[in-house]
């Protein structure tokens, strides 16, 4: 004889990714956009932005005690789709039920004053866009992107979020999945921090371009400003640029010539 326990039925981590997948598939057909979050091996985020992410969220007392709840709902898949765009995410979950949660997270964005004052710290301390991306600067460029209240990432009190699930918790499991969800996504594209916040990453290494554009015309014995070919470009500043099938030939105006008919 069975007997209620008045606890759920276990699942497997298993049938939970296996459930988790087919529902992706599922909403695939429909909308091939989308852009389901997969942890692979045992932590929730590998690069230095992804894991200043998840500690910014931790260290406040207000998600601290709740944000667990979102663990293992991210480490078996059940952030179906995750997209970030300016001062917003917006994501599915799956839940106990068939349809996936919808949950939307707000984040304010950063004032102008705290960029202003961010960017003046980063002046000649970063040489390349690619050294930003991959987390490769000083370690009091570190101090100064983490502060609390002056720093790059968000207060407690600038992320705002809703979700459709029918639980009245403040921080509902499908956020906190959603707000790990974006440490992984950060892992592999940390140029979406940037977009999230509403700054131009180019910014922290402006002057460091400005300087380095100098001293590539001295050595190069360039008189006037001209043009500079998109792979110097490119080798200067550690960042790739799009190549171009023609290469336009510029007056002293700088007007493109029309190229001679035959």
């Amino acid at each position: 004889m069975a007997y209620y326990t008045g606890f759920p039925a276990y699942v497997s981590v298993a049938e939970k990714r296996r459930k988790a997948q087919k529902s992706v598939e599922k909403l695939r057909k429909k909308n091939p956009d989308i852009c389901p979050v997969m942890i692979e091996g045992t932590k929730l985020s590998k690069t230095w932005w992804g894991k200043a992410w998840n500690d910014n969220l931790e260290s406040y007392s207000d998600f601290a005690n709740r944000i667990g709840r979102g663990r293992s709902y991210v480490r078996h898949g059940a952030v179906l789709d995750l997209k970030i765009t300016q001062g917003e995410i917006k994501a599915l979950v799956q839940g106990s039920v068939s349809k996936p949660y919808q949950v939307t997270i707000s984040i304010l964005p950063l004032s102008d004053a705290v960029w202003q004052g961010i960017t003046m710290s980063c002046a000649g301390k970063i040489d390349s866009l690619q050294e930003l991306i991959v987390g490769k600067f000083p370690k009091t460029l570190r101090e100064v992107f983490t502060a609390k209240g002056q720093g790059l990432f968000p207060d407690a009190k600038e992320i705002r979020f809703q979700c459709s699930c029918p639980d009245g918790a403040y921080m509902c499991k499908h956020v906190a999945a959603v707000l790990y969800g974006v440490g992984a996504r950060l892992d592999e594209d940390p140029t979406l921090f940037f977009v999230l916040r509403k700054v131009k990453m180019e910014d922290l290494i402006s002057q460091a371009i400005s300087q380095k554009t100098e001293t590539f015309l001295k050595k190069s014995n360039v008189k006037s400003r001209r043009i500079i070919e998109d792979r110097d470009i490119g080798d200067l500043f550690g960042i790739e640029m799009e190549s171009k099938a023609e290469t336009k030939q510029v007056t002293k105006r700088g007007k493109a010539k029309k190229p001679k008919k035959p």
